[in-house]
C-alpha cells in the first residue's frame, strides 16, 4: 500500500473502529495527535504502535510540540520553554543559546520519537517582532538571521535523536497580525520585502538539510492571489525552482478559517495537492474527513511517495532507555539546571 497524501486525526486516546478501517483507507497516509489523544506514557505508546501496526508503509504520525503554549504533551514531558526564550537568550550569549537550542531539539526528539511519533512540526521559522497574535513568542527572533541559527542548532538536536524538522509557515507568518486560524491573513508586501527579510530562515535552513516545510493560510496579493498552501507560483517556482526545496510539503490544517477562501474541504485538498503539497491536514472535522475519502478518487504521485517514504527512515529510542543515557545526563548537570532556570521552565 502506498502513502495516501492526507493527514488526519483521531478523537481519543484509544482506536475505534471507525478510526481503525478510516486510517486503511488508501487516500490515508498520517495521524495527527492532539492534547486530547494523552492519557500517559503507557497508553500514548500502546496507540502509536497499533496505528504504525495498521498498514506497511506505516501511517506518519506526527503532533505540533514546539515548546511554550504549543505543547501537546505535559505530564511526564519536559516543559519546553517557547522558542522566543532562545531568542532573548541569543542578544546576550549567543553560544549558550546555540548550544541550549540544539539541546532543546534533542529533549524533544528523544521523548517523542520514544513513544512512537515520528516527527513534530517544529521548529517555527517566522519572524517574531510582536506584530503577529497568533505566532508571537513561539518565534526564535525578529533577526531572519538569527532565527535561521538558532532554528539549525534545534534541528541537528533533533536529528540526533532521530527526529526530521518540519519549517514553517512558508514564507513567513510572523509579519501580518491577523491568524489564519480565525481570520484569513493578508499580507500586502512585495516579494523583494519578504525576500531578504522572512524569506531568509527558510532559504538558509533548506541549505543546511530542512526535510519538510509546512506553508501559511496567508495571502500576499502582490505575489500571488491564492494564500501560499494553495499557490502553485509560491509553491513550485519559488520554493521548489529558486530555493531548490526537494523535501516534503506539508499543508497547514485545511480547516483553518485561513483555508476557507478555496471552497469545500475537497476543494480545499485539490488545490493544495495541485499546487505543490505532499500531504495535507485535515483536523477536527470527521465529517470532512468521510466526504473527501468518499469523493475524492485515486490519487498517485510517484515523486510526493518518494519524499513521504524517506520520513519513516529513522532510528527510533526507548523511553525508558532516555534515564540511562544522554538524558540522565542532561538532567543531572548544574549548566542545564541554571539554563533551565534563567529560561523559567
Amino acid at each position: 500500500m502506498s502513502v495516501g497524501p492526507l493527514m488526519i486525526d483521531i478523537e481519543g486516546c484509544t482506536l475505534s473502529h471507525e478510526d481503525r478501517d478510516i486510517l486503511q483507507h488508501p487516500l490515508v497516509g498520517g495521524v495527527i495527535l492532539f492534547t486530547r489523544n494523552y492519557e500517559s506514557i503507557e497508553q500514548l505508546t500502546r496507540l502509536t504502535t497499533d496505528i504504525h501496526a495498521l498498514r506497511q508503509p506505516s501511517l506518519l504520525i506526527a503532533v505540533d510540540h514546539e515548546g511554550g503554549r504549543v505543547q501537546r504533551f505535559r505530564q511526564h514531558f519536559v516543559h519546553l520553554p517557547p522558542c522566543a526564550k532562545l531568542g532573548e537568550l541569543y542578544d546576550s550569549h549567543s553560544q549558550q543559546a546555540l548550544t541550549l537550542s540544539e539541546q532543546m531539539g534533542w529533549l524533544m526528539g528523544a521523548e517523542l520519537r520514544s513513544v512512537g511519533i515520528d516527527f513534530s512540526f517544529a521548529p517555527i521559522l517566522d519572524l517574531g517582532g510582536g506584530l503577529s497574535t497568533v505566532i508571537g513568542d513561539r518565534a526564535f527572533h525578529a533577526k531572519p538571521e538569527v532565527v535561521a541559527e538558532l532554528a539549525r542548532a534545534m534541528m541537528v538536536g533533533m536529528h540526533q535523536a532521530g527526529m526530521i524538522a518540519v519549517g514553517k509557515h512558508f514564507p513567513g507568518h510572523g509579519t501580518v497580525a491577523a491568524d489564519s486560524h480565525i481570520d484569513v491573513p493578508v499580507d500586502e508586501r512585495h516579494f523583494v520585502d519578504l525576500q531578504f527579510k522572512d524569506l531568509l530562515p527558510f532559504e538558509r535552513m533548506i541549505h543546511y538539510g530542512l526535510s519538510a516545510i509546512m506553508p501559511a493560510h496567508v495571502i500576499y496579493p502582490q505575489i500571488d492571489t491564492q494564500p501560499a498552501v494553495f499557490s502553485e507560483h509560491w509553491l513550485q517556482g519559488i520554493l521548489r525552482q529558486k530555493l531548490n526545496f526537494q523535501g516534503v510539503i506539508f499543508s497547514d490544517d485545511l480547516s483553518m478559517a485561513g483555508a476557507a477562501v478555496m471552497g469545500d474541504a475537497l476543494a480545499r485538498m485539490r488545490q493544495a495537492l495541485q499546487a505543490g503539497c505532499d500531504m495535507v491536514l485535515v483536523c477536527n472535522h470527521r465529517e470532512d474527513v468521510i466526504y473527501i475519502l468518499d469523493h475524492f478518487g485515486k490519487y498517485n504521485l510517484p515523486r510526493s511517495q518518494a519524499r513521504l517514504i524517506r520520513l519513516h527512515r529513522r532510528a527510533v529510542p526507548n523511553w525508558d532507555n532516555l534515564q540511562d543515557t544522554d538524558w540522565d545526563n542532561l538532567h543531572a548537570t548544574e549548566k542545564w539546571s541554571q539554563v533551565a532556570q534563567a529560561l523559567s521552565f
